[in-house]
């Protein structure tokens, strides 16, 4: 499969699980914590242009590997730690440097990214297999 058709698998996966995480799971979680942070509109733009870096590079720095390698295992790790540090990025930005940052949110942050990374990648890597 190529890097393509890995891409679009990649970013149909990754939006509907982060679309589940934004608009059912954690609705209200952002609003709590920062609410006082948040803009009245979100800004699409800027939102696009991150999944469509973030798409890329996990198709580039794992999938793209782990389907060479032939290998679930390293597609779920390398996910893992790409979705830990890509997020960790981020949220610890944000907690060293914005006031009232919350902890707990970097925390779950940190984990989100881990968990969608990772199984972004899982999910991406055993379509390709199969078509490959």
């Amino acid at each position: 499969m190529t890097f393509i058709k890995q891409y679009l698998v990649a970013a149909a996966v990754f939006t509907v699980i982060d679309m589940v995480w934004l608009l059912v799971i954690a609705k209200n979680l952002y609003k709590s914590k920062i609410g006082h942070l948040m803009a009245d509109k979100a800004n699409i733009l800027a939102a696009v242009i991150f999944y469509l870096l973030f798409v890329a590079a996990m198709v580039f720095f794992v999938i793209s590997p782990a389907v060479a390698k032939q290998s679930l295992v390293y597609a779920i790790g390398a996910g893992a730690f790409f979705g830990l540090v890509a997020y960790a990025t981020y949220d610890l930005t944000n907690l060293a440097t914005l006031r009232d940052w919350p902890v707990s949110l970097t925390l779950i942050d940190l984990g989100w990214g881990t968990f969608i990374s990772s199984a972004t990648c899982f999910i991406t890597t055993l379509i390709s297999r199969r078509f490959s």
